[in-house]
């Protein structure tokens, strides 16, 4: 039987692999530019300690495509001092050209929101338009004041199969969340898509990849993760 159609959605896409070890994946998502709503920059955990010409050359062209681009900066769970996290928003920016950050590893509880508030604050005073938080689940309600875009789920297919949604969720617009799932068979990606649809997440990326970097593959290319809407 036919599945049902993939519904709208766009992908936000974390491709933590080397521009010179998969050229081609970085090539496929300029090809699907008009289906991504950004695309994550992490040179090595963050910007790397020194501008990458491999990197600065693929950002140039993905910006060029219309890709937003976020870097990649880890918080640690709140426990990463904020000079340093700033420090790498502030790298991301004047080596790479990126339009917003991704803080990954972000804290759900509430005793953290001041701080990520400020950190958030910082990197919008250092010209970061769009601000992504990767909690990985639902964190408290707060957070949803704070950023653009909520990662309210990142882990593995099987696991994705018994998520629910929080209810104070539907609150805000389905454009404000974003569902990462790794370890997705072939011929399942459009259920993702689907599934984060139905959960109240308009942005998605499905992969097959696991173990330690998961994200090293883009998502497919086929119509059955990337939707026919993009």
């Amino acid at each position: 039987m036919k599945p049902p159609p993939t519904p709208p959605g766009r992908l936000l896409v974390p491709l933590y692999v080397h521009p010179t070890v998969d050229p081609l994946a970085w090539q496929a998502l300029r090809e699907r530019a008009r289906q991504l709503y950004a695309v994550v920059l992490n040179r090595a955990d963050g910007p790397g300690r020194h501008r990458d010409p491999h990197f600065r050359a693929t950002a140039h062209a993905l910006r060029a495509a219309g890709v937003r681009l976020l870097g990649y900066v880890d918080t640690d769970y709140g426990r990463r001092p904020p000079r340093a996290v700033l420090a790498d928003v502030w790298r991301h920016r004047r080596w790479y050209g990126v339009d917003g950050v991704f803080y990954d590893q972000s804290a759900d509880h509430a005793a953290h929101l001041p701080r990520y508030r400020a950190l958030v604050r910082g990197a919008r005073l250092l010209g970061a338009r769009t601000a992504v938080l990767n909690p990985g689940t639902h964190p408290h309600p707060g957070y949803a004041d704070i950023a653009d875009v909520l990662v309210t789920f990142e882990g593995h297919w099987r696991t994705y199969q018994q998520v629910r949604a929080a209810g104070w969720t539907a609150r805000h617009p389905s454009r404000r969340f974003c569902h990462l799932v790794y370890g997705v068979p072939e011929g399942q990606r459009g259920r993702v898509a689907r599934t984060a649809y139905d959960l109240g997440a308009a942005l998605h990326c499905a992969v097959p990849g696991e173990g330690s970097n998961p994200w090293r593959y883009p998502p497919s290319g086929g119509s059955d993760d990337m939707g026919e809407n993009g």
